[in-house]
């Protein structure tokens, strides 16, 4: 911030915080040199930042008046966040060229911290776009899992495997409602409740097929006959 920002910025905290207010012209010169000293490198405003709702939140949250060294720290947490959620994308200079490649780099990694621009997320998670060859594959074999490989997988994963051969049938999907008997949310599976002598639960095994009750559940909203399971 420069001294006319810091200067705007303490004539906003007095108007929350009478404690801060100099009327006389050379404590208030000292102040706003004070809190230059330690803001310099802070910017007023950036992405997802404003000194102004920071220096806020301290009067709200604090009875002791706020100090310059109160709103550095928040910032250097600020760009710690920000780094930690970014990902170096590829840069464009040449890999041979080493010296341009750490330099693109490093100004990437500073233009994040300083607020300049967003932190680059992992492009798999976020690009929502899926590249030419798995489309194809994807097509070709119906699934990202091989026909073969979920076969060999079902003995250990049998409510899955239930849950998929229901659909694979028509039937409507058990597991996209709430079972009113185990109290399994949507997409869990059901769960056989062994109940002690003391009313207590003692187990919570997976059951391979939903309840009968959360299949007919299942089918009533899909506006279809109960499955053979429980016909």
């Amino acid at each position: 911030m420069t001294p006319h920002e810091i200067g705007a910025l303490l004539a906003y905290i007095g108007r929350l915080d009478p404690r801060l207010v100099r009327t006389d012209e050379d404590e208030a010169g000292d102040q706003i040199d004070q809190w230059h000293e330690l803001l310099d490198e802070v910017p007023m405003t950036a992405h997802g930042w404003d000194a102004r709702v920071v220096a806020r939140a301290h009067i709200l949250d604090s009875p002791y008046a706020i100090m310059p060294v109160d709103i550095a720290r928040r910032w250097r947490a600020y760009q710690r966040d920000r780094l930690q959620r970014h990902t170096d994308p590829t840069p464009t200079a040449d890999p041979d060229d080493q010296a341009a490649w750490q330099a693109e780099l490093a100004a990437t990694r500073q233009a994040v911290a300083s607020g300049t621009v967003e932190p680059t997320a992992h492009r798999q998670l976020v690009s929502g776009r899926t590249h030419p060859d798995l489309e194809a594959r994807l097509k070709e074999i119906g699934s990202c899992i091989p026909p073969a490989v979920r076969a060999e997988l079902a003995p250990y994963r049998p409510a899955r495997a239930a849950r998929e051969a229901a659909v694979a049938q028509g039937w409507p999907d058990p597991l996209g409602v709430r079972c009113t008997w185990c109290r399994a949310q949507p997409g869990e599976p059901c769960r056989r409740r062994r109940v002690g002598p003391d009313g207590r639960s003692r187990g919570h095994a997976i059951r391979a097929v939903p309840h009968p009750g959360r299949i007919d559940l299942a089918s009533e909203q899909a506006g279809q006959p109960s499955t053979p399971a429980t016909a």
